[in-house]
């Protein structure tokens, strides 16, 4: 079936706006971290898929960095094991990080990359153990008890923050017209593996790449008002004025902390957006309305 002359106008519409961006990122690099519905969703999943070959086509240089939090809770509990959790991480001991690296190493990278492979990209997975990319250092954090009145160091065992990243390996990926997927696992001095929060991986590999974007996939429109409306162009003061009047509180305050820290260090804008929206990636870049909060420093 043909189309009709106003789908045809809309089709050339959409193309012709979007031209402009197309330009502006010309070999620019955008983090994209893959999370939430996004990654659920099988319609969603290929929408993604599909978004991260077109950028790759058009000439951006996407690298992706996937959670898997679902993954392994489901993984664990096959096995008999529990999840537990202390201050939202999970307390992760040898048996438990065994099969963290095993659900984001292998099972989610790997259907990641197979994904946009089948929609035509080149996409490589990694961990951040491979060419030491995410050299990681372990968590360890004061928590009161109030039983005796005083704070006692917890460990939650191989659980990380990034001390530094290596991008070499990334930029040859580029260069050489691959998409790197990357699973947030680092490892440390001791040789140990590291899990580490998918959000903060980005964030991290975003500034030491000096991005032009990072973009954060969510399970929301973005950010709101008290009143429930959606804001967008927020420089990085009016964001930390938001935190500060409790607008920003609860689970977005990581993704906002996150995305404060990458526009402070030279990344030019974070973006949080609704990733439950089919080509939500496309749609913030190559519109002027967007779906979610645009961060600038």
């Amino acid at each position: 079936m043909s189309l009709t002359t106003d789908q045809a106008k809309n089709i050339a519409h959409v193309l012709n706006t979007s031209l402009p961006y197309i330009q502006r990122f010309q070999n620019k690099t955008m983090v994209i971290k893959y999370g939430g519905n996004a990654m659920t969703d099988e319609l969603l999943k290929q929408s993604f898929a599909r978004d991260i070959v077109l950028m790759k086509l058009v000439g951006m240089n996407p690298v992706v960095v996937h959670g898997g939090g679902p993954q392994i809770g489901q993984l664990l509990e096959k096995i008999g094991k529990d999840s537990q959790f202390v201050n939202g991480m999970r307390v992760t001991d040898s048996e438990t990080m065994d099969v963290v690296e095993m659900v984001l190493g292998g099972l989610v990278n790997k259907e990641i990359v197979s994904m946009i492979n089948r929609h035509g990209g080149k996409a490589v997975g990694l961990t951040g153990k491979d060419g030491g990319l995410i050299h990681a250092k372990k968590i360890k954090f004061d928590q009161k008890n109030t039983e005796m009145n005083a704070s006692e160091i917890v460990d939650i065992g191989h659980v990380g923050v990034v001390d530094s990243i290596d991008v070499s390996i990334v930029q040859m990926l580029d260069k050489a017209d691959f998409i790197p997927v990357i699973a947030p696992v680092g490892v440390g001095d001791d040789g140990q593996s590291y899990n580490i929060n998918a959000d903060l991986v980005a964030g991290k590999l975003a500034e030491a790449l000096q991005a032009e974007k990072l973009i954060l996939l969510t399970n929301t429109a973005g950010v709101l008002d008290n009143a429930g409306k959606l804001l967008t162009g927020l420089k990085a003061q009016q964001v930390q004025a938001l935190i500060e009047d409790g607008t920003i509180h609860g689970g977005m305050l990581p993704k906002i902390n996150c995305a404060l820290d990458a526009v402070r260090s030279g990344v030019k804008t974070a973006q949080i957006i609704d990733g439950r929206v089919e080509h939500a990636v496309l749609l913030e870049l190559l519109t002027d309305e967007g779906v979610g909060t645009l961060i600038k420093g």
